[in-house]
């Protein structure tokens, strides 16, 4: 293997290392919404794996068609910026939109009693909450939940900025395996350092005493989603 490569293959596994590590986008919306929507150890690695191949996968598409058809790398660089704009404000969308419905649900749900007098005449409050008990029948009924597919979709759009740089040079020395490489070293250690953050994140999370706020999970969850896609719009995190 050309020294050349090798250099660039460990490029490319630092810049994905990173890349991914300093990208709260990357992982943050992942651990707010499993704590939120009760996800599953397993179904969080699922979403997550899922919007990681479609997050690396859209950019690996988009620069190996622009290596084919010739075009410059600043010419890629703004439809990768344009992207990102779009995948910035998506997340910002969201996140409003599920911090707003969050914070509703949280109000109604506020919890209040009920008095109850027996015949013998003795009387006592009864601690009542109208929506948890009646979300659990609508789950039940096999609502599909669109969250997950939210987030792929702006995953998908969200690009990999550092990829087409580095894929670049194996293409201008048309080393073609270079390229597979180079893209293969980038997306596995990308969508490694995804699950691996996730996954611990997660497990400590739930070890966490949040019994106090878990009325307000979904509007904390939504907040936190709207601060990430603004940190990576105005402070270009």
């Amino acid at each position: 293997m050309p020294h050349a490569l090798v250099i660039l293959l460990i490029t490319a596994a630092s810049v994905g290392f990173f890349h991914t590590l300093f990208g709260p986008d990357h992982y943050v919306p992942f651990i707010v919404m499993a704590q939120a929507r009760r996800w599953s150890m397993k179904k969080t690695t699922l979403v997550t794996l899922l919007c990681g191949v479609g997050h690396v996968g859209s950019s690996i598409v988009l620069g190996l068609i622009g290596v084919a058809m010739g075009i410059a790398v600043t010419k890629l660089e703004v439809a990768e910026g344009f992207r990102g704009n779009l995948a910035a404000w998506a997340l910002i969308a969201f996140g409003l939109v599920y911090f707003v419905w969050g914070l509703r649900r949280a109000l109604r749900n506020r919890p209040h009693t009920h008095s109850h007098v027996h015949q013998n005449g003795s009387a006592h409050d009864h601690p009542h909450v109208h929506t948890t008990q009646h979300a659990h029948v609508h789950t039940e009924t096999g609502k599909q939940n669109i969250t997950p597919w939210v987030l792929f979709t702006i995953f998908v759009l969200g690009p990999c900025e550092p990829l087409i740089p580095i894929l670049m040079y194996p293409a201008a020395k048309e080393n073609v395996w270079g390229m597979v490489l180079v893209a293969a070293v980038f997306a596995s250690v990308t969508i490694s350092t995804m699950l691996g953050v996730v996954v611990v994140s997660t497990f400590g999370v739930n070890l966490l005493p949040l019994r106090r706020l878990e009325r307000y999970t979904h509007a904390l969850a939504g907040a936190t989603i709207c601060l990430c896609g603004l940190s990576i719009q105005f402070l270009g995190l």
